[in-house]
């Protein structure tokens, strides 16, 4: 998304008449998907991640089939306004392997790391208290040099809010495009591309991010974004009595495979 700068100029409205299906730009009264958005589209476009942050948060379900035959996928809820959220974690095999479940929370500095198999081993192995997660700081690249998708992953949700609204001469200026009309969770929404490539789905009467789906850096895949339910949330993180940190216990991270 483009940079985050000017004050939020919709009205319920303006979403209403720029979003809703079948709006009209050529002379046979049907708009051809990659039309240039519209000013009013463009005012509506930027204030999608303010709005996120003034609803509270979402829930929400992140897909990502980073190999072949291999699904990661979140789903749980987001605090907008304090950047931090929990989910379900599961990777799905289609070679018959049997899914691989995690618990999770995140803020914006750490992550913590639940239902880890062998855990209660490791701690009674190393004389340490019983603890049902592991903490460990959110990094942006492993030792490799490369990002892990599970950091990447729970670092997009909480990015798509902002705390005031984006310039719209951002989104007419870089390239956005209208793509068409869908249903999303069984609402109405309009679909945007980006100058990047990424697409973004916006809800026709509300004007409430319900989608977003790009490409990540050097990747083959697609990761997909969908939220619902907006409203406010409260995420009660794990308390340290429950926590092992993999700061202070690098052995047991190590030997448990997070990190």
């Amino acid at each position: 998304m483009p940079p985050r700068r000017a004050p939020l100029l919709v009205s319920a409205l303006l979403v209403v008449l720029a979003l809703v299906a079948g709006c009209s730009s050529g002379d046979d009264g049907e708009r051809p998907p990659g039309d240039p958005v519209s000013a009013a589209e463009a005012d509506v476009l930027a204030g999608l991640l303010y709005r996120n942050f003034q609803e509270g948060g979402a829930d929400f379900v992140v897909t990502a089939p980073y190999a072949e035959g291999a699904v990661l996928t979140l789903t749980g809820e987001v605090d907008f306004a304090r950047g931090a959220g929990r989910a379900q974690g599961v990777t799905e095999y289609a070679d018959g392997r049997p899914d691989d479940t995690r618990t999770l929370f995140f803020t914006g500095a750490d992550i913590w790391f639940g239902d880890v198999p062998g855990l209660a081993d490791e701690l009674e192995a190393a004389g340490l208290p019983g603890a049902d997660y592991v903490r460990r700081p959110i990094a942006s690249t492993n030792a490799e040099g490369t990002a892990s998708l599970i950091d990447v992953l729970v670092q997009m949700v909480p990015r798509l809010s902002a705390r005031a609204a984006d310039d719209p001469r951002s989104f007419t200026e870089n390239e956005y495009t209208w793509q068409g009309t869908r249903s999303v969770n069984g609402e109405l929404a309009s679909m945007f591309r980006t100058g990047g490539g990424a697409t973004v789905t916006v809800a026709a009467d509300r004007g409430l991010l319900l989608q977003y789906v790009t490409r990540l850096p050097d990747q083959e895949f697609d990761v997909t974004i969908t939220l619902a339910d907006h409203g406010e949330r409260e995420i009660e993180l794990p308390a340290d009595r429950e926590t092992v940190d993999a700061g202070d216990h690098p052995e047991i991270a190590e030997a448990l495979g997070v990190r």
